[in-house]
Parts: C-alpha cells; structure tokens; sequence
C-alpha cells in the first residue's frame, strides 16, 4: 500500500492528482501554509473553496464556495475584481449563530471549543460520532455524510495546530457577518445557492438577495448546509452550464 503523507488525502478521486504550492519564502517549516490542490479535466481553471485552508489569490476566472468558502468568493470577487469572472456562492455563512444553529449539541459544543481555557482541549478531541451527529445537523440526509469522508476530516482536524485554526474560525464568525457589507462590491455574475433547510433563515437569504440584487438564485429542495455532499449535481450542472 503507498504511504500518504500527512499533506494528502486519503481520498482518490478518478482522473485527477494533487499538486502543492508552497508559501512564499517558505522554509519547509512543517508545510506551514502549503497549499494542495487538484487537477483534472479541461478548460479555465476553476477554484473550490470551503475552508480556510484555500488561498484564492493564487488563481483566476470562476470561484465556487461553500459555507465559510461561500462568503470567501463573494469577499474575494470584491478584492479582485479583475481576477474573477463568475462566483458560486452555495449557502454562504454569514449570520449570526452559526454551526450551532444545527442543534443543541452542536450549541454546547461550539461554545465549549471557544471558551477560555477548556476550549483548546475540546478543540483537539473531536470524537467521532459527536462530529458526525454535528455534521448530520447540516444535512437533508444524512446517508449522505460518507465514512470515509468523515475520516478525512477527523484526520485533518488532527494536524498540529488545526485546532488552533478552527476555535479562531468559530471566534471570528463576527468578521463573517460582517462581510455581507462588501458583497454590493461585487461586479462579477453571482450565483446564490441555498439548501431549503440550510441553517440560514429565509430572512438572512432575502437579505443576501438585497445585498447582490443581479445574483440569480437557486433554492435546493430538502438539502441542507452541505449541498456539495447532498446534491453535488446541482453545483456541478451550474458550472456546466457557464463553463
């Protein structure tokens, strides 16, 4: 069996392989700030963001998130307008609450990850069926929530210093919020994609609306948060359909 090392996935994805960018001046310090990314297929370069772990700036032309990526491209398009051409926005995360208006348990833990003190230790546990009770939260469905995805992100919330970045990510849900005041700046095309029991509520979606009034707007029937996991076709018939 090939060894993987901590900066891949475990996950094989047909017709693609990973590649790495590596930060400027960087000194093979641990691979602090390595970007990895695939490639596959034909065309303009397409990005896909979710996380805090893709840096936009290293590419161009049409950005598609999810989640905290969902606002990352609408704040990114605002920055560059030169270097985007088409934005996909697909349940951007933006209000108040968050992740814990998933569920109860999903409240109790997030406020435990961000209190002084015990935070950092619950940040590093991560037991497995409370993240996938946490993350079924986000789903219409949730045979959707595959194992060998969940395994991959308990082994990325497992890298040195990841907790570190998550409890910063749950801190500063403010600066997300707060982000809707760019989205007028956007000149690109936008497309918003909800899940009809996404976490927002209608009025943080109206409010989106109001905020990028040219945007078209999708609304997915019976998906959640994760519509990438739920109904990956309707993201990938979009990019389809403008590529």
């Amino acid at each position: 069996m090939p060894t993987i090392s901590h900066t891949e996935s475990s996950i094989r994805i047909p017709r693609t392989r990973s590649q790495f960018l590596e930060p400027i001046g960087s000194r093979d310090q641990g691979h602090q700030g390595r970007l990895r990314y695939l490639t596959g297929g034909s065309g303009a370069p397409l990005v896909l963001l979710h996380t805090v772990r893709t840096q936009a700036e290293h590419f161009r032309h049409l950005l598609l998130g999810e989640s905290l990526g969902a606002t990352l491209v609408l704040t990114a398009a605002a920055d560059l307008p030169d270097r985007v051409r088409r934005v996909v926005s697909v349940n951007p995360y933006d209000y108040a609450g968050g992740i814990a208006r998933s569920s109860l348990l999903a409240r109790l833990i997030v406020t435990g990850v961000i209190t002084p003190g015990i935070g950092s230790l619950l940040a590093r546990l991560e037991p497995k069926p409370v993240m996938r009770a946490i993350l079924a939260g986000g789903l219409g469905d949730p045979a959707a929530l595959r194992e060998d995805y969940l395994d991959e992100l308990l082994k990325v919330g497992h890298h040195p210093g990841y907790s570190t970045v998550a409890r910063a990510v749950y801190r500063n849900l403010p600066s997300l919020i707060a982000a809707r005041a760019r989205y007028p700046q956007v000149t690109a095309p936008v497309h918003l994609i909800y899940g009809e029991q996404d976490w927002s509520r209608p009025s943080d979606r109206q409010a989106n609306r109001r905020q990028l009034p040219d945007a078209e707007f999708t609304q997915v029937p019976k998906a959640g948060h994760f519509v990438a996991l739920e109904r990956p076709d309707v993201p990938a018939d979009l990019l389809n359909s403008v590529a």
